[in-house]
Protein backbone atom coordinates (compact mmCIF):
# COMPACT_ATOMS: atom_id res chain seq x y z
CA UNK A 1 0.00 0.00 0.00
CA UNK A 2 2.45 1.92 0.09
CA UNK A 3 3.85 1.94 -2.75
CA UNK A 4 0.59 3.30 -4.55
CA UNK A 5 0.92 6.10 -2.00
CA UNK A 6 4.62 6.59 -3.55
CA UNK A 7 3.29 6.10 -6.85
CA UNK A 8 0.11 8.33 -6.24
CA UNK A 9 2.73 11.07 -4.56
CA UNK A 10 4.78 10.57 -7.58
CA UNK A 11 1.77 10.65 -10.38
CA UNK A 12 0.25 13.88 -8.82
CA UNK A 13 4.19 15.42 -8.27
CA UNK A 14 4.44 14.89 -12.10
CA UNK A 15 1.33 16.08 -13.32
CA UNK A 16 2.20 18.93 -10.74
CA UNK A 17 5.57 19.66 -12.50
CA UNK A 18 3.58 19.21 -15.55
CA UNK A 19 1.00 21.77 -14.83
CA UNK A 20 3.22 24.04 -13.80
CA UNK A 21 5.50 23.83 -17.14
CA UNK A 22 2.39 24.72 -18.90
CA UNK A 23 1.29 27.51 -16.45
CA UNK A 24 4.77 29.03 -17.43
CA UNK A 25 4.58 28.99 -20.80
CA UNK A 26 1.19 30.74 -20.72
CA UNK A 27 2.41 33.34 -18.42
CA UNK A 28 5.26 34.01 -20.49
CA UNK A 29 3.12 34.28 -23.85
CA UNK A 30 0.64 36.21 -21.46
CA UNK A 31 3.82 38.44 -20.50
CA UNK A 32 4.69 39.12 -24.14
CA UNK A 33 1.49 40.08 -25.06
CA UNK A 34 1.24 42.26 -22.46
CA UNK A 35 4.42 43.79 -23.11
CA UNK A 36 3.10 44.26 -26.62
CA UNK A 37 -0.10 46.05 -25.62
CA UNK A 38 1.86 48.05 -22.88
CA UNK A 39 3.82 49.43 -26.30
CA UNK A 40 0.72 50.25 -28.44
CA UNK A 41 -0.66 52.05 -24.93
CA UNK A 42 2.40 54.19 -25.42
CA UNK A 43 2.33 54.71 -28.96
CA UNK A 44 -1.37 55.67 -28.32
CA UNK A 45 -1.13 57.77 -25.84
CA UNK A 46 1.37 60.00 -27.73
CA UNK A 47 -0.68 60.31 -30.50
CA UNK A 48 -3.32 61.00 -28.36
CA UNK A 49 -1.56 64.05 -26.80
CA UNK A 50 -0.74 65.18 -30.62
CA UNK A 51 -4.40 64.92 -31.56
CA UNK A 52 -5.37 66.82 -28.52
CA UNK A 53 -2.50 69.56 -29.08
CA UNK A 54 -3.89 69.74 -33.15
CA UNK A 55 -7.41 69.65 -32.26
CA UNK A 56 -6.77 72.72 -29.58
CA UNK A 57 -4.84 74.74 -31.82
CA UNK A 58 -7.87 73.86 -34.58
CA UNK A 59 -10.26 74.83 -31.89
CA UNK A 60 -8.39 77.65 -31.70
CA UNK A 61 -8.27 78.91 -34.97
CA UNK A 62 -12.54 77.74 -35.83
CA UNK A 63 -12.66 80.20 -33.00
CA UNK A 64 -10.98 83.24 -34.71
CA UNK A 65 -12.11 82.11 -37.94
CA UNK A 66 -15.63 82.48 -36.83
CA UNK A 67 -14.86 85.75 -34.87
CA UNK A 68 -13.53 87.63 -38.15
CA UNK A 69 -16.59 86.09 -39.88
CA UNK A 70 -18.96 87.67 -37.59
CA UNK A 71 -17.05 91.07 -38.09
CA UNK A 72 -17.78 90.90 -41.53
CA UNK A 73 -20.65 89.96 -41.57
CA UNK A 74 -21.51 92.96 -39.29
CA UNK A 75 -19.45 95.01 -41.87
CA UNK A 76 -21.41 93.88 -44.48
CA UNK A 77 -24.67 94.39 -42.69
CA UNK A 78 -24.14 97.66 -43.07
CA UNK A 79 -23.22 97.94 -47.06
CA UNK A 80 -26.57 95.89 -47.70
CA UNK A 81 -28.54 98.20 -45.67
CA UNK A 82 -26.60 101.17 -47.55
CA UNK A 83 -27.44 99.43 -50.59
CA UNK A 84 -30.93 99.03 -49.42
CA UNK A 85 -31.22 102.68 -49.22
CA UNK A 86 -29.99 103.84 -52.25
CA UNK A 87 -32.25 101.25 -53.65
CA UNK A 88 -35.09 102.63 -51.87
CA UNK A 89 -34.05 106.34 -53.03
CA UNK A 90 -33.92 105.17 -56.62
CA UNK A 91 -37.39 103.73 -56.31
CA UNK A 92 -38.69 107.26 -54.84
CA UNK A 93 -36.61 108.68 -57.66
CA UNK A 94 -38.28 106.74 -60.49
CA UNK A 95 -41.89 107.62 -58.91
CA UNK A 96 -41.15 111.25 -58.73
CA UNK A 97 -40.09 110.98 -62.02
CA UNK A 98 -43.38 108.38 -63.53
CA UNK A 99 -45.19 111.12 -61.60
CA UNK A 100 -43.42 114.33 -63.25
CA UNK A 101 -43.80 112.81 -66.87
CA UNK A 102 -47.36 111.78 -66.21
CA UNK A 103 -48.58 115.35 -65.02
CA UNK A 104 -46.15 116.64 -68.17
CA UNK A 105 -48.13 113.85 -70.05
CA UNK A 106 -51.71 115.12 -69.40
CA UNK A 107 -50.94 118.48 -69.29
CA UNK A 108 -49.97 118.31 -72.72
CA UNK A 109 -52.48 115.91 -73.66
CA UNK A 110 -55.04 118.56 -72.38
CA UNK A 111 -53.67 121.47 -73.78
CA UNK A 112 -52.71 119.70 -77.76
CA UNK A 113 -55.27 122.27 -78.90
CA UNK A 114 -53.60 125.31 -77.57
CA UNK A 115 -49.59 124.11 -78.34
CA UNK A 116 -50.71 123.69 -81.99
CA UNK A 117 -52.15 127.43 -82.08
CA UNK A 118 -48.95 128.63 -80.49
CA UNK A 119 -46.26 127.01 -82.89
CA UNK A 120 -48.71 127.89 -85.96
CA UNK A 121 -48.41 131.55 -84.40
CA UNK A 122 -44.81 131.04 -83.85
CA UNK A 123 -43.89 129.84 -87.65
CA UNK A 124 -46.07 132.50 -88.94
CA UNK A 125 -43.77 135.03 -86.79
CA UNK A 126 -40.74 133.68 -87.96
CA UNK A 127 -41.68 133.25 -91.64
CA UNK A 128 -42.63 137.19 -91.29
CA UNK A 129 -38.97 137.84 -89.74
CA UNK A 130 -37.35 136.26 -92.38
CA UNK A 131 -39.28 138.04 -95.12
CA UNK A 132 -38.70 141.33 -93.14
CA UNK A 133 -35.05 140.58 -92.85
CA UNK A 134 -34.71 139.56 -96.57
CA UNK A 135 -36.31 143.43 -97.73
CA UNK A 136 -34.24 145.02 -95.32
CA UNK A 137 -30.80 142.86 -96.35
CA UNK A 138 -31.47 143.89 -100.30
CA UNK A 139 -32.27 147.75 -99.21
CA UNK A 140 -29.04 148.00 -97.25
CA UNK A 141 -27.44 146.11 -100.02
CA UNK A 142 -29.16 148.33 -102.87
CA UNK A 143 -28.08 151.71 -100.84
CA UNK A 144 -24.58 150.31 -100.01
CA UNK A 145 -23.87 149.66 -103.74
CA UNK A 146 -24.91 153.13 -104.46
CA UNK A 147 -22.90 154.69 -101.82
CA UNK A 148 -19.83 152.77 -102.72
CA UNK A 149 -20.20 153.45 -106.75
CA UNK A 150 -20.56 157.38 -105.90
CA UNK A 151 -18.14 158.17 -103.68
CA UNK A 152 -15.00 155.81 -105.15
CA UNK A 153 -13.30 158.55 -107.52
CA UNK A 154 -12.41 157.26 -110.93
CA UNK A 155 -8.31 157.81 -111.56
CA UNK A 156 -6.42 157.82 -114.51
CA UNK A 157 -2.93 157.04 -114.85
CA UNK A 158 -0.79 159.37 -116.05
CA UNK A 159 2.40 158.88 -114.79
CA UNK A 160 4.70 156.36 -115.76
CA UNK A 161 4.44 153.26 -114.11
CA UNK A 162 7.35 152.45 -111.52
CA UNK A 163 9.89 150.15 -111.20
CA UNK A 164 10.33 148.70 -108.24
Amino acid sequence: MELILYLSIAVIAIAFAVLVVFLVKTLKSLNTTLDNVAGTLDGLEGQMQGITTETTELLHKTNALADDIQNKSARLNTVVQAVQDVGASVQQLNRSVKSVSTSVSNGIESNQEKISVAIQWGNTAMELWDKWKKRKGSKTEASASASVNASVPVKTNTTTPQHR
